[in-house]
């Protein structure tokens, strides 16, 4: 599996595990990602694919680098998807 593949399955586990936000946003801690067996099995380096899902601003969480047991409670918020390209369709018309 690449990157990309890792951090779209990231999202569909935050999806399935985090509390939907009113902005649309998901919200759950490192501490239940890490600790899920669906998740154990499916990624090899979580905090790889946290990093790099931070560095394409699909998600966001205090610090570089979460620890288990440290850094459980930090909260990772898997940001919004974009709105749709509204205008552009109103452009073209």
């Amino acid at each position: 599996m690449n990157v990309e593949e890792e951090i779209q399955k990231l999202e569909e586990e935050i999806h399935r595990l985090g509390s939907l936000q009113t902005d649309g946003s998901y919200k759950v801690t490192f501490g239940v990602l890490f600790n899920d067996d669906r998740c154990a099995n499916i990624f090899e380096a979580l905090v790889g694919t946290l990093r790099a899902a931070k560095k394409r601003k699909i998600v966001a969480f205090q610090g570089e680098l979460l620890l288990q047991g440290v850094h459980d409670k930090v909260e990772i918020t898997l940001r919004p998807p974009p709105p749709p390209p509204q205008a552009a369709a109103v452009a073209s018309s």
